[in-house]
């Protein structure tokens, strides 16, 4: 970043229980917000390279399935 440039952030709406889940999981870590922590675990995200062209099985995509719900996301 250059001189004089300021950092620009948005502002992104999680549910209550998710946020709060969140805020007991960094408790004593280096984290000083929730925030933080979720830029960075979107940060891990999004920069994992797949490992084929496929970025799911379809066991994968099943379990990530089942977590959305478990989260409230998928009925």
């Amino acid at each position: 970043m250059k001189k004089g440039e300021e950092k620009k952030f948005t502002t992104v709406s999680i549910p209550t229980p998710l946020f709060q889940k969140i805020q007991d999981r960094i408790k004593g870590t280096g984290f000083t917000s929730v925030s933080s922590y979720v830029a960075y675990v979107l940060r891990e995200v999004i920069t994992e390279e797949p490992d084929e062209e496929q970025p799911f099985s379809k066991e994968d995509e099943e379990r990530i399935k089942d977590r959305l719900r478990a989260l409230g996301y998928l009925d």
